[in-house]
């Protein structure tokens, strides 16, 4: 249960990160509500997974899923460079979150 409130953790994370593109600085009031939601659903659902996850696991799987995810939006959503060498950064943060789960105590 720890594992998938922590994956729901970084969905989160990516959720508010691409929001905060559309909030335009916060102008914008349902994008900046989304914002400020998704980053406390995030922080609770860390929260809650750190209580019988290890602290440095959790913490480096929730800001690799929220990395790998933000930047898949941005690239799918914004248009922006998928490069040969940008993808395979973005493998090995899959390499390493799958890692941590694997070798995890």
């Amino acid at each position: 249960m720890a594992w998938l409130l922590l994956f729901l953790a970084g969905v989160c994370e990516c959720v508010w990160a691409i929001a905060l593109k559309y909030s335009h600085g916060f102008s914008r009031l349902v994008p900046s509500a989304v914002v400020v939601l998704g980053m406390a659903a995030s922080t609770i659902l860390l929260a809650f997974s750190v209580k019988h996850l290890p602290v440095g696991t959790a913490y480096a799987v929730w800001t690799g899923l929220g990395a790998l995810g933000t930047a898949v939006g941005g690239i799918i959503l914004f248009h922006e460079s998928a490069t040969m060498w940008r993808m395979v950064s973005l493998v090995l943060i899959l390499c390493g979150i799958v890692g941590l789960k694997l070798f995890s105590e």
